[in-house]
């Protein structure tokens, strides 16, 4: 269906079949009136997004298992996905582009920016829809009213706690009047306006930095006008669009050869060409480290994995999903898979390397062995984790077109630079011929830092030279995509009578799966972490990855530290228990402070907060103990518990250059424009970094007129490097790269103003103000010259932090900086079913400075959220978990309540003192989790997930899980 095949119509009119099958199907969307011509099985949510261009309304799934595509029909909530063409007939449609005819929806709209509510934004669309259906019957509902008619779309960002606020709130903002109509009742209801774009608050110059200000992209968000991958049709020509469909192996581990090809596409109209690993031109196997490239974009015979790219078919879209895989001439050898990663097995997943090993990670300090032996007090302990799926709900989607000799790509990535890079490599062009559109990022969590369609749709755009769309669905991206490395881990630790840590020895074993993604990562990470935000004066890590025949394991918020964790808290607690120590005042003790030397023999000079975070946890921790004791000593089946888990993490990567390198440039308009490479994948770094830029250059935000700030993200011909979005080094390293670039571009213009640094800047159309005392100069910025981006003025600057490589032992300085944190979780056990309910969470956060309290609390939210997932319910298993339906990810009633107590030790190297806090939250939360069953029951979790049935019979059994 297109966009020519739908008309306007007024009363009456004949409906009927084309030649082709489809209905004149005629509806009321958004209060218009309109026909839609179409197949009447067409799901409306391909409809609204193809036919109408509404691309508000978003596919997570095309199940009705994630709720993005959430629609109002006649006033009630439905999954657009699962609704087809003809159910539309006679009905009235509302999509998110229709809120703006609804006073209250507005209000809505509003409180989810003055929340925080929006992150990525992809789910946005879907929960804007429930709560309008929800409030249209409900003026002031309750957070479980909310909980309870949001509870069917899916968020794998904010955590809900502020989306369940924004809702709330938002009978506090409307007039003492009935609920909001349905807007599709009356098209001209309502200024057709969308929410207000300003900020929650409206600082001076110099305030921005601490301000809760709304995101700088949120309107967009909420008025659906936001693009990701699959929304932006190719400009110029998009119904010469082609599109593309990967075909995947159905084994783990299978040879295969190819029949005629050729044959079938003479046979099917509408297909243009198959692809195969012999028609790559440049590279054959990519990866992100410069000396690995072990992963075939198609695979050249041998599959290693379920799930990895074979072929690809390019076509018009319904020529090419019209094929059944079993018409295509590949014929399969199956062979017996690698799925052991101990290290016994004689089987290997590649060639070349028949010991399976992909890396190895290694820390020593001082003698580990010999001061467990001698240590009064010590425990032991062995855990292990499954594959983690990351579970975004925007699939990886985009397209490419070729302009000349160069090509052009629109994808969803935290990587753009590293896309451009390796996508160039595969096509055997200049880096400089490639250029990487981000589009918005609809959650990423590290699975969208490797490619995925990128060579795929570049080099069928290159051959066919016309633009070329793809978008995977839900079980292609689960099957195709990486996942968390599983772990198996043996740690022991001990201290001396007085509570004081003596030694750690740590062996971690990771599944990397059959290419290396971002195995050595992990591997380094791993024991460089594995001691804990703890002092520890002699420390022996070893970490491996071993290769399997399972989809590649890459980088999952954490990087294998979330893993280490639960092993070392659950030795913190056991030590503790045993020299007859709080758990809490034995990580108070033993927290590691500004002076003392890590695992890797780094001495911190500067901020380490990890005791204040403890100090503000413990009147609660005391509180919320007492409570569970008390409520264990009834009559119940069930039982209370509160453990607590410390995290720290280093800001960047790993003991290498790191740098980053932002612009912020003035042009004849007067408008400021943010360079940002740094890839804003809903953590907020696009408003963290004009909040930085902004007040490094010394302009109020409140008081920019409208259309005078603008970013533009990522864009590879248009920004510089801003390194990959992951780590937890943005807002530390970016954010220092933005906060020179502004103080650069504030020099030139005192400079050229011949004014003092204690001026003023105030900016108005066309006009640059500077009020240097008493005396005002206005500069004329149409009288200046412009640079090939239009500007007048541009501010660059570059931050790489200082490290220092590990040596032989692991000993050096592998990052600038580190997060620390501390969280309690009160957990109820149910003894009969052996469900694990989490009520409430209290996270002190140790931040710097935090630039965003919102974005940062919606930071600390979202962590915990997957770290409850992984704590309790997710499990990837391939073939089995490739849907939302059977991988359960956290909803709306799985949350706890959560408090953030922000704690700011400024670290100098950063932006205004501050530093990275994306990934501290998850790591911290299963251990606390844990750390509260066992307080509840005295069962010690050694695996996750904890489901219920595991636990029961853990209980039962009495034994360990």
């Amino acid at each position: 269906m297109t966009a020519g095949a739908i008309e306007r119509h007024g009363p009456g009119g004949d409906r009927g079949k084309d030649r082709g099958g489809n209905w004149a199907i005629r509806c009321t969307v958004n209060g218009a009136a309109v026909t839609l011509t179409a197949d009447p099985g067409e799901r409306l949510s391909d409809v609204l997004r193809h036919g109408l261009g509404l691309t508000g309304t978003k596919v997570g799934c095309n199940a009705g298992d994630c709720g993005a595509c959430t629609v109002l029909v006649d006033g009630e909530q439905l999954c657009s996905c699962m609704m087809s063409a003809a159910q539309a007939e006679g009905r009235r449609v509302t999509t998110v582009e229709g809120l703006a005819a609804d006073p209250q929806a507005r209000c809505l709209q509003q409180a989810f920016l003055d929340h925080g509510a929006a992150q990525c934004g992809i789910c946005t669309p879907g929960m804007l829809m429930a709560a309008s259906a929800l409030l249209r019957q409900v003026a002031a509902p309750t957070p479980a009213e909310v909980r309870d008619a949001l509870g069917g779309v899916l968020c794998r960002c904010t955590g809900y706690q502020k989306i369940v606020e924004a809702v709330c709130a938002v009978a506090e903002m409307l007039p003492a009047e009935a609920p909001g109509a349905d807007p599709s009742t009356d098209a001209g209801a309502g200024p057709k306006t969308g929410p207000k774009t300003g900020p929650t608050t409206d600082p001076g110059a110099g305030a921005a930095v601490g301000a809760r200000l709304a995101r700088t992209d949120g309107a967009a968000k909420v008025s659906g006008a936001e693009l990701y991958g699959a929304d932006k049709v190719p400009p110029g020509a998009p119904e010469d669009a082609l599109w593309l469909r990967v075909v995947r192996s159905p084994h783990a581990r299978a040879r295969f050869t190819l029949g005629d090809l050729d044959a079938v596409v003479a046979a099917t109209p509408g297909l243009e060409r198959i692809l195969t690993a012999a028609d790559i031109p440049g590279a054959k196997g990519f990866g992100v480290y410069p000396h690995i490239k072990d992963q075939p974009v198609l695979a050249p015979g041998l599959a290693r994995y379920r799930g990895e790219a074979v072929l690809a078919l390019v076509g018009e879209r319904r020529a090419i999903w019209s094929l059944a895989e079993a018409d295509l001439p590949i014929a399969w050898q199956p062979e017996e898979a690698v799925t052991d990663f101990s290290g016994g097995e004689t089987r290997f997943v590649q060639e070349a390397r028949p010991d399976n090993v992909l890396a190895r990670g290694f820390v020593n300090k001082g003698d580990a062995e010999a001061a467990l032996a001698a240590s009064p007090v010590t425990a032991e302990i062995s855990t292990a984790t499954p594959f983690i799926e990351h579970a975004y709900i925007e699939p990886e989607a985009g397209y490419a077109e070729r302009k000349g000799d160069s090509l052009e790509i629109w994808v969803t990535t935290q990587a753009p630079y590293m896309d451009r890079d390796e996508t160039a490599l595969i096509l055997g062009l200049d880096k400089e011929k490639v250029r990487i559109i981000p589009s918005a990022c609809g959650g990423g969590f590290g699975g969208k830092l490797d490619i995925s369609l990128h060579p795929l749709v570049g080099l069928a755009a290159w051959l066919l030279e016309r633009p070329v769309r793809c978008e995977y669905t839900r079980p292609e991206s689960m099957a195709s995509s990486t996942k968390r490395h599983p772990s198996r881990v043996t740690a022991r630790a001990g201290c001396d009578a007085a509570g004081r840590l003596t030694a750690l020895a740590f062996e971690g074993a990771f599944d990397t799966g059959a290419y290396a993604s971002w195995g050595p990562t992990v591997s380094d990470r791993v024991p460089i972490h594995c001691s804990g935000p703890y002092k520890v004066p002699n420390v022996t890590a070893r970490s491996v990855a071993r290769f399997t025949n399972a989809p590649p394991s890459g980088a999952f918020r954490g990087f294998g530290v979330p893993q280490a964790a639960l092993a070392h808290e659950a030795l913190m607690d056991s030590l503790a228990e045993q020299v007859g120590m709080d758990a809490l005042e034995f990580r108070y003790l033993n927290a590691l402070r500004v002076g003392d030397a890590t695992a890797t023999g780094q001495v911190l000079t500067a901020s380490a907060g990890l005791a204040a975070c403890l100090e503000a946890l413990r009147p609660r921790w005391r509180a919320w103990r007492a409570a569970a004791e008390d409520f264990n000593g009834e009559d119940r089946r069930s039982r209370r518990g509160v453990g607590i888990g410390c995290v720290w993490y280093g800001c960047g990567n790993t003991s290498m250059s790191n740098p980053s390198t932002m612009a912020l440039a003035l042009d004849r308009d007067g408008r400021l424009t943010l360079y940002n490479g740094a890839v804003d994948i809903g953590q907020g770094s696009n408003t963290v970094m004009v909040q930085i830029a902004a007040d490094a250059l010394g302009v109020a935000l409140g008081g920019l007129p409208a259309g005078l700030l603008r970013v533009v993200m990522g864009d590879t011909a248009l920004t510089a490097d801003a390194g990959k979005t992951s780590a937890s080094r943005q807002t530390f390293i970016s954010g220092k790269a933005a906060e020179l670039a502004g103080a650069d571009l504030r020099r030139q213009i005192l400079r050229l103003a011949n004014a003092g640094e204690a001026a003023r800047l105030e900016l108005a159309a066309g006009k640059l103000l500077v009020r240097d005392g008493v005396e005002v100069r206005a500069i004329d910025l149409a009288a200046l010259p412009q640079d090939a981006r239009g500007d007048v003025h541009c501010g660059s600057g570059t931050f790489d932090p200082p490290t220092a490589p590990l040596d032989e032992n692991g000993q050096g300085e592998p990052y600038a900086t580190y997060g620390f944190a501390a969280q309690i979780a009160e957990v109820e056990v149910d003894l009969d079913l052996g469900r694990v309910t989490v009520p409430r969470m209290l996270a002190a956060h140790d931040v710097g400075r935090a630039i965003n309290p919102t974005l940062v609390e919606g930071q600390i939210h979202g962590g915990i959220a997957q770290g409850l997932g992984l704590a309790l319910m997710e499990e990837y298993l391939p073939g089995r978990t490739e849907n939302l339906h059977d991988y359960l990810i956290p909803t709306f009633g799985d949350m706890p309540q959560i408090e953030c107590l922000l704690i700011e030790d400024p670290e100098p190297l950063g932006p205004y003192g501050a530093k990275g806090v994306g990934e501290h939250s998850l790591i911290a939360t299963a251990p606390a989790i844990f750390g509260g069953v066992y307080h509840a029951t005295g069962l010690r979790l050694r695996q996750t997930p904890a489901t219920p049935d595991r636990v029961l019979a853990a209980l039962h059994g009495r034994g360990e899980m």
